[in-house]
């Protein structure tokens, strides 16, 4: 059996939505996150694009038995994309690493159609205040780009099927950095 990883960037560090017990904290060079849209889903949600400039904090956790299929079905609109060579981590070997992404040309800007979910980004956030505190959440906001987009606020009723309840200081840490970034919100 091969010993195989993937690396998360958004949902997946927050460890409350999914069940992969084999996880730590890594650092992927040459990726910056996005938001944008796809055709295969029906809001935006973050992917990444190579940067050379830029290195983002997130989890990599073992895949159990290597066995890809319902990993690969969570993350059904994005290529798992080979990245062990640029990936930063304390693991004693150096295992096959992957990174989910929407494949250039596959993906396009955020739209009122297709907004980005406040549900998602509260889950988002969460994970990387858990996982990194304020500053390490603070450079998922830095490292972030299409903060221009508009965002539903479903928070009272989430869409995101994996969201999750914040604790006020969570809640007040995702307000403060999207007001500071002059996000548009669009109400249900």
């Amino acid at each position: 059996m091969k010993d195989t990883y993937f690396f998360g960037y958004g949902s997946l560090v927050n460890r409350d939505t999914h069940e992969f017990t084999r996880t730590q904290r890594a650092q992927l060079r040459g990726w910056r996150r996005v938001w944008r849209h796809t055709s295969l889903r029906p809001v935006a949600y973050l992917t990444v694009v190579p940067d050379a400039t830029t290195e983002i904090d997130g989890l990599i956790a073992a895949v159990p038995g290597d066995d890809w299929a319902a990993l690969d079905e969570r993350e059904s609109a994005y290529d798992r994309v080979a990245a062990a060579h640029q990936i930063s981590h304390t693991l004693p070997h150096m295992p096959e690493i992957a990174v989910y992404a929407i494949p250039q040309g596959r993906h396009s800007g955020v739209t009122e159609t297709h907004p980005a979910l406040l549900s998602y980004i509260d889950v988002v956030v969460q994970g990387y205040l858990r996982e990194f505190g304020e500053s390490g959440a603070q450079h998922f906001f830095d490292t972030t780009d299409g903060w221009d987009a508009p965002v539903l606020d479903d928070r009272a009723d989430p869409l995101y099927p994996r969201h999750r309840h914040l604790s006020l200081d969570e809640r007040a840490f995702v307000d403060d950095q999207l007001r500071a970034r002059d996000v548009r919100f669009l109400r249900r």
